[in-house]
């Protein structure tokens, strides 16, 4: 090849990279979409976790909706109250109450309190013992399986696995709910973080089936019901829930418990 090709060549690549790059600059200007500022200062002040708590995907789509009217000033509950507020602010608006909110495991179901059907040996992921027998080698159908995928996708450590069972650093939890979807016996939920009386049991099955798997499970008994002065807990097939809204924190209905189901 001459010199004179190797030149037009050139020329051509330059002219046309030059073509290019005039295009996509036109392109970016033209159909350029405006941010509103206050979202970039939303966006600004979340966390930056993109945990997903809030219900929209990470942070920046938690600061669009805010911007459009769509999610609260204090939607975010990694930030809680501090967060809440700063938001507030920057849209002009009232925060509104916070309500700081924690994860709990409804079971108690540990090794020493609970009984075996079987040795299981396999996959140690909760979500892959719906393929085996009974959904897990635990007696109770309804217990925690101990196998910690909950603890997996929990990005700020604040749940663990203690003696077959999964427990909540409640100072750590920051309520981004990860833990609550993956877990496929669904005991875990948000709860208050200054919530007094709680069921840590998930059981439903009838009393004596109950005891049989496990020391410590609701065997609907009743008497926390009877015993509460404030109506706050109900019994629904064998297993016993309290209205954390209507809960004044007496303690009678943990005092009368006899399986200590109650905490």
């Amino acid at each position: 090849m001459n010199i004179t090709g190797i030149l037009i060549a050139t020329v051509l690549v330059g002219a046309v990279g030059l073509f290019v790059g005039l295009f996509l600059g036109v392109a970016g200007i033209k159909f350029k979409v405006e941010v509103d500022e206050r979202e970039e200062a939303i966006l600004g002040v979340l966390p930056g976790n993109n945990c997903g708590g809030c219900g929209y995907a990470g942070c920046s789509g938690l600061a669009a909706a805010i911007v459009k009217g769509e999610a609260p000033a204090n939607a975010c509950p990694v930030g809680g109250e501090k967060v809440g507020n700063q938001v507030a602010q920057i849209m002009g608006v009232e925060a509104g109450e916070s309500v700081r909110k924690v994860a709990f495991v409804k079971c108690q179901g540990d090794k020493e309190r609970t009984r075996l059907d079987y040795d299981y040996t396999g996959i140690e992921d909760c979500r892959m013992l719906a393929f085996v027998p009974n959904g897990g080698p635990k007696a109770c159908n309804d217990g925690c399986l101990g196998f910690g995928s909950c603890v997996q996708v929990c990005p700020f450590d604040a749940i663990h696995v203690v003696n077959g069972v999964a427990v909540v650093d409640k100072e750590a939890c920051k309520a981004c709910g990860k833990c609550v979807a993956v877990c496929p016996k669904h005991l875990i939920e948000l709860i208050p973080y200054d919530a007094k009386c709680v069921v840590a049991c998930s059981s439903r099955e009838k009393g004596p089936d109950t005891m049989k798997a496990c020391d410590v499970g609701c065997i609907g008994c009743q008497l926390c019901k009877r015993n509460c002065p404030a109506d706050a807990v109900t019994i629904e097939e064998f297993h016993a829930t309290i209205d954390q809204e209507k809960c004044i924190g007496c303690g009678a209905c943990k005092e009368k418990c006899p399986k200590k189901a109650i905490v």
